[in-house]
């Protein structure tokens, strides 16, 4: 499946825009909302945020969770490239940032579409099965939205139903409000969703009741309800829906898309037509050119690997075979695109990321290839699931089963090494965690997970301190300063900011 643009609304000015959409001349919700297929169109456009990653700013996942973590820096060609992105980088973030706003107009952009979806189409006289499971997709993919906005900015303002414009300044809900409404939803849609393994090769890319409940499990970890966690991770394992890919470095080529550990890809196309002016309708993703390095690569060179997360792939006194998947060297060969050195990237930088490069002979066959990158956003993986089930079972005791799990993930790394690489971990108490921590910090490396890991499990302190980084202030970021304006003032902006 490639998620449809929506048709049904316009997005409109910044001071409505994460609250309310006006229907387009013509159409309104009363004469459109008839069919099946209104209603697959109608949960189709609550997909196509996902896609929203310029809207009209930057605001990637790997600006979050790497840049803002000790896995990455911005990059760019310079200081001055992204001002905003390297202040807040640096913790000193400003209020009255695009980024943000566009991380938050794109998150409430998906909430309104979703609930559009849960108030209309309960209406129409369809197959009852499809229509649940249109439901449960909704669900999902509104918990999703707000779980970037709760994880991102804490507590926000609490939409479950589409409002009307005199309600369109809201206060915000607390945080835990919010996430009991992710967990309500994600319950719902676990018991609707089909497994993977029901959906037709057409429908690749949709919620399945595997990614719904790595979801929950996921908000779980972050409630540190780790008794959660463990239910939700042994049901997916069970399932027997996923295993780990044989190779680890088959993951993130374009052939291993969807493959046999993707629980949930936000899937992108090259031959989309995307184009940089009208971003909510584009298919492909951005990703691509911003990650390249600059030079003969033709990218923009964000999201640089630091020194001290190349270091952790030898803190066991050998090269984690993971690390040439990741990090592109001085020397290495990129793709067609050349070997990477100071001279084909006109900069001095030491090492790229590399999950998200893309070869030439790759690019869209017409048009602008830079909003047209082809890359699926790999948002949950099998292993993400393995290792919270392995910190889970080490939280609540099980030490057994912890180091079975992560011994799963370390056990694929390892295919094809020589030697003593990667052996299995046979710590115990704080030990253990810490390797698991690690594991998670190795094994999803560069894919916008480290900040949150940090902040969740109460470390990012002790790791991020030395940056700026101050706890009960940077664990989540500034609301966007135009959004407490279009409040009238009932929304109030997170301490310290």
């Amino acid at each position: 499946m490639r998620y449809l643009p929506i048709l049904l609304v316009l997005f409109v000015s910044c001071a409505d825009a994460f609250l309310e959409k006006e229907p387009i001349i013509g159409t309104t919700e009363e004469t459109y909302y008839r069919t099946a297929e209104d209603a697959l169109a109608a949960v189709n456009s609550a997909y196509a945020a996902l896609q929203f990653q310029l809207t009209p700013a930057a605001h990637f996942r790997w600006f979050w969770g790497d840049i803002m973590s000790d896995d990455s820096t911005k990059g760019g060609s310079g200081d001055n490239d992204g001002v905003e992105l390297k202040r807040l980088e640096e913790f000193q973030g400003p209020t009255n940032t695009d980024l943000l706003e566009s991380e938050w107009t794109a998150n409430y952009e998906g909430i309104y579409r979703a609930n559009v979806v849960l108030e209309r189409v309960p209406a129409i006289d369809m197959d009852a099965a499809l229509q649940a499971r249109i439901l449960a997709e909704a669900k999902f993919l509104r918990a999703w939205y707000y779980y970037n906005l709760v994880t991102v900015f804490g507590g926000v303002p609490l939409l479950d139903r589409t409002l009307t414009p005199s309600e369109y300044a809201q206060a915000r809900a607390e945080a835990n409000e919010v996430w009991a409404l992710i967990e309500s939803d994600l319950q719902t849609a676990v018991a609707d969703l089909p497994e993977r393994s029901a959906y037709p090769a057409s429908d690749i890319g949709r919620a399945t009741r595997g990614a719904a409940r790595s979801l929950l499990a996921k908000a779980y970890a972050y409630r540190q309800n780790y008794a959660g966690v463990a239910e939700q991770t042994a049901a997916i394992i069970n399932s027997g829906e996923y295993t780990l890919d044989a190779d680890y470095k088959d993951i993130w080529s374009r052939a291993g898309e969807n493959g046999p550990g993707s629980i949930f890809e936000i899937q992108f196309m090259t031959e989309s037509g995307g184009n940089w002016g009208y971003n909510n309708n584009n298919e492909g993703s951005f990703s691509n050119v911003f990650q390249r390095p600059r030079g003969q690569f033709e990218g923009f060179g964000f999201n640089l690997p630091t020194q001290d997360f190349v270091d952790a792939f030898f803190a066991e006194g050998f090269e984690d075979p993971r690390l040439q998947y990741t990090v592109f060297r001085l020397g290495d060969q990129a793709g067609d695109r050349g070997v990477i050195t100071t001279e084909t990237t006109g900069f001095p930088h030491e090492y790229y990321p590399r999950k998200y490069f893309s070869n030439k002979s790759e690019e869209a066959s017409f048009g602008d290839p830079s909003p047209n990158g082809g890359t699926n956003d790999r948002v949950i993986r099998y292993a993400d699931v393995l290792l919270l089930a392995a910190e889970a079972a080490a939280q609540t005791g099980d030490e057994v089963k912890a180091r079975d799990y992560v011994n799963e993930v370390r056990a694929r790394a390892r295919r094809g090494a020589s030697g003593d690489v990667l052996p299995d971990i046979n710590k115990t108490g704080p030990a253990l965690l810490d390797a698991i921590f690690r594991e998670r910090r190795i094994e999803l490396g560069l894919e916008g997970h480290r900040f949150f890991d940090l902040v969740r499990s109460g470390r990012a302190a002790a790791e991020l301190g030395p940056l700026g980084y101050q706890e009960g202030v940077h664990n989540v970021f500034p609301i966007p300063a135009s959004q407490i304006q279009a409040s009238s003032g009932l929304l109030t902006q997170n301490p310290g900011y």
